[in-house]
C-alpha cells in the first residue's frame, strides 16, 4: 500500500490493522502509527472505521480504496480521515470523501488532500471518474470541490440527508485534473 505524499500531508492507506488500532482509540492509533492526535479528528467516527475494516475484511480487492489517514507533517499529527468508498466500478468510477478535524480547517488542507487523493486514484488506469456527495447548499466542502476541477452534476433528495449535491471530476486523456 503506497502512501500518497503532497507538500504538507502523507496520506496513510490504512490496512486492517491500522483501522482496527483507530477503532480501539486515539492512545492506540497513535502508538501504531507512531504519531500525535488531533482532538476531534474525525466527525465519521468509528462506525466509517468498523465499515470500511468490514468491507477490507470481505474483499482483498478493496485494498488501497478506502480509509486515508492524513498525517500533517510539520506536527506529526493525525488531522482527519478520507479516501475512497471502495474500488473503481465496472465504468471506471470511484468516490471520495475528507474530512480535518476543526484547529485544521481554513489552511488549504482539505484541498490538498483531496487533490492527492485525485491524484492517487487517477493513478490506476480504470478510473474514468471521481465522485463526491455534498450537502445540498454551498459550504467548505462545495469550495473544496470547486477548487479541485469537480463540477455540480445533480441535485438528489434523500430521505435522510435532504438535498444532496452529487459532484464529479472526469479524467480527461489519461491525464489528471489538476
Amino acid at each position: 500500500m503506497a502512501t500518497v505524499e503532497t507538500e504538507h500531508l502523507r496520506l496513510i492507506p490504512c490496512n486492517s490493522e491500522i483501522l482496527k488500532a483507530a477503532i480501539k482509540g486515539n492512545d492506540s492509533i497513535a502508538q501504531k502509527l507512531g504519531v500525535t492526535i488531533q482532538d476531534n479528528w474525525t466527525e465519521f467516527g468509528v462506525g466509517a472505521l468498523q465499515y470500511s475494516l468490514d468491507k477490507l475484511t470481505e474483499n482483498e480487492d478493496e485494498k488501497d480504496w478506502w480509509t486515508y489517514f492524513p498525517i500533517h507533517k510539520k506536527d506529526n499529527r493525525l488531522i482527519g480521515s478520507g479516501g475512497y468508498k471502495g474500488k473503481p466500478t465496472s465504468d471506471g468510477t470511484v468516490e471520495l470523501g475528507y474530512e480535518i478535524a476543526p484547529a485544521y480547517r481554513n489552511k488549504g488542507l482539505a484541498t490538498e488532500m483531496t487533490k492527492g487523493l485525485i491524484e492517487n486514484a487517477f493513478k490506476n488506469s480504470s478510473v474514468k471518474t471521481i465522485i463526491a456527495h455534498t450537502l445540498g447548499f454551498e459550504n467548505p466542502s462545495t469550495k473544496v470541490l470547486l477548487k479541485c476541477g469537480f463540477e455540480k452534476v445533480e441535485e438528489i433528495n434523500d430521505p435522510d440527508d435532504g438535498l444532496i449535491w452529487k459532484w464529479e471530476l472526469r479524467n480527461k486523456n489519461g491525464t489528471t485534473n489538476q
